[in-house]
This record gives C-alpha cells, structure tokens and sequence, in this order.
C-alpha cells in the first residue's frame, strides 16, 4: 500500500500561518476604506474606484510574477511581497485627499498582486501534489479566516476608535507575517532550477493566462463579482439598517468556512470539485438574500454561517481545480489567473454595483449580486456533463 505523502510540515504550518496574518493585515482594511471614502467627502462613484484602481493594479502585476516565479527561488519573492504590503499599509493615514489614495490604493494592489501570487505558488510547491485538494483547502482556510474575522475586527475598530488605530493594527500584523516567512523553509521546484539556465521568455498574454485552467478561473470571476457586493457595501447596509453588529457576519462566516474545510478538502481530492460547488453556490445564493432581509443581528448571523458553508468552501476548491489542471512548472502563472479571476471579479462588481448603486436601494445590490451564484451553479454543472472519465487525484 502506498505511503500517503505528509502535509502538515514545518514549512507549510509557517507558510499558511504567515498567509493567514498577510489575509488579515489587508483586508482589516477592506471594509472599512468605502465609508472611510465617503466621510472625507467621496462621491459613489469613487467608492467603487477605490475597489477598481487596486484590483487593476492586481491584475497587471501578476503576469510578470507568474513569470518571474519560472525561474526564482521563492523566499526573496515572499519576503518582497509582505514588506511592500506593509509600506502601503503605513502610507494610507498621511492623506485625505480622495484623488491621491486612488493613486495608492493602486500602488497597494501592486504589492497586492505580487504577495497574493507568490505565496500562493509557494504553497503549491510544498504541498504534495496527491493531496492538493486538502493541501490547499488548508491554505485557503488561511485566507478565508483573513478575509472573514480580520474585516469584523476591522470594522468594530473603525465603528469605535479612530482610522489610524485600525492601520497600526494591521500594520502589525503585517510585521508578524514577515517574521513568520523569514523562518520558512521554502521549496523551489527542480523545472525552476532548469529554467535559471535557459529564462523562458516572456509573454504577457502567455503569462496572464494558463489555458489548460481558464474555465475554473471563469467560474471563479463570476464567484467573486458575486462577492463583491458583500466585500463593497456591507458597512454601509448595517449603517442604513442601524444593526449594530455587522462583524457578526463575517465572524460567523469564518467559523462555519472553518468547520467545513476538513471535510470539503477531502471531498474534492476523492470526488473533484463539480457536486462540492453546486451544493456550495445554492448555499451562498440564500444567503445573498438573507442578507438582503436582515433586519436583527441574528439575520447577519444566519447569512454569515450560510455564506462560509458555501462561498467559504468553494474558493479552495476553485484554487485546486485551477491547479489540478495544469503542471508544476506553470504553477505560478495559473495561480496568478486564479488571484486574478478574484480581483477582477470584484474590481468589476464594484464598478458595475456602483452605477447601479445610484438607482436602487443597498439590499437590492445583493439581490442582483445573488443570481451570479446561480449562473457559477450552471458553469459547473455543464462542465460536470462532459466528463467522462472519474475523478483521480492529481499526481
């Protein structure tokens, strides 16, 4: 019988914890950068443009990191990405000028798109490649956690204390994120090694896009323009609605994203991603719409849970199938169209949610963004009927 290959190593547990902290520091601010917008007299339009302008400069970062992770060691990169995400961090209370944090908010998507890229192919080189599905589903439990309980903290700080209180916080997560990489151990794959002799040369279009992944990272955009709405006007809906614990959503969001990852991980290695999503994307569209009703705490509550059972549990998933389908050496390429598939998805919702922002009420911006769930439901399900082989565990 043959030996299955050990995850939790020293190397992966600083990895993953190093990401959870980056996750954290970042998206502390997320939430909380609309209404910061609006009170230093930002129109609706530049609330959906500080979403846009970063996740554009995501965008175009990341092909030129894919192709840099072809033929360099990771660490350099890793430690690179953080301390930029740091010093992007630090920068934001020095303005209040609107035009001027566009401009740094595309700076941080930068850094943003760099760290997210290389710390994700690091994850990828030191998971083994036949547990994957719950190699990553780990690792991307490292993000959910980041993106659900560190945004309810920053919320509360930011509801309660002061701007500049919530980024020394995440500025001092940041630091604990770069302490934890520099005693990593990282793996750099033995093509990377060959290609140091001969660098492939570089494509932007060929290193935007791995073919061999497009329809999962697809299926993801149209996962994450769904999202967007949450990650752009939940603030200010809990405002609106005078509810008073809006961090309760993502709080619970992670708890239930947290509970289900064991066995969703596990599931995709055995089964593949097609039943896992379905089941995922039904889950995330009701709770779309009990967000849309909320009226007490306890409907943020049960949206929350909801909403990490399903959106919680298919990210991971999406991640896996985006690497489950193409090599080893292409790894960070098809990592960066994965991050990239994400900011996108919610760059864009942020543009086209904030037009319609101007003509509907803030719940309605749920409702709309809810039927993206059921669209992701169909994508999957008419890939699932052009299989014709079962599921094997990526080798």
């Amino acid at each position: 019988m043959q030996e299955t290959p050990k995850l939790w190593t020293r190397p992966f547990i600083f990895l993953l914890l190093g990401n959870l902290f980056t996750f954290m520091s970042f998206q502390m601010l997320l939430p909380n950068l609309p209404p910061y917008i609006e009170s230093i007299g930002g129109s609706k339009m530049e609330i959906g443009l500080v979403t846009t302008m970063f996740s554009i400069a995501a965008i175009l970062i990341r092909p030129f990191i894919g192709h840099i992770l072809m033929t360099r060691e990771r660490k350099l990169l890793v430690l690179a990405g953080s301390v930029s995400l740091l010093g992007m961090t630090l920068l934001y209370p020095i303005t209040q000028i609107v035009i001027v944090l566009l401009m740094l908010r595309f700076a941080h998507g930068l850094a943003w798109g760099w760290s997210t890229t290389t710390n994700g192919t690091a994850a990828v080189d030191i998971v083994p490649r036949k547990r994957v599905g719950e190699g990553m589903g780990y690792f991307g439990l490292s993000i959910t956690i980041g993106m659900i309980i560190a945004p309810s903290l920053g919320i509360f700080l930011y509801q309660h204390y002061t701007f500049n209180l919530l980024i020394w916080i995440s500025a001092a997560l940041g630091i604990v994120a770069i302490l934890l990489f520099s005693f990593t151990s990282f793996h750099t794959p033995d093509n990377v090694k060959e290609n140091q002799e001969a660098p492939p040369k570089f494509s932007f279009a060929g290193s935007l896009i791995e073919k061999r992944s497009w329809y999962p990272a697809l299926v993801t955009f149209f996962t994450t323009f769904g999202y967007g709405s949450i990650v752009t006007y939940i603030v200010i809906f809990g405002t609106e609605r005078g509810l008073s614990g809006t961090y309760l959503f993502y709080l619970f969001n992670a708890l239930f994203a947290t509970i289900s990852r064991p066995v969703t991980g596990r599931y995709f290695d055995k089964k593949g991603p097609w039943n896992l999503i379905k089941v995922c994307t039904l889950l995330a569209f009701i709770a779309m719409w009990v967000l849309a009703f909320a009226e007490t705490n306890m409907h943020l509550i049960i949206s929350g849970a909801l909403f990490g059972l399903g959106y919680g549990s298919m990210m991971p998933a999406f991640q896996a199938w985006v690497i489950s389908k193409t090599t080893t050496a292409r790894s960070g390429i098809a990592n960066g169209m994965f991050y990239s598939s994400i900011d996108l998805g919610i760059g864009l919702s942020a543009v086209v949610l904030g037009v319609i922002y101007q003509f509907v009420e803030t719940a309605s911006l749920f409702k709309i963004s809810s039927f993206l769930f059921l669209l992701v439901f169909i994508l999957t399900w008419l890939d699932a009927r052009k299989q014709t082989e079962p599921w094997e565990p990526v080798s």
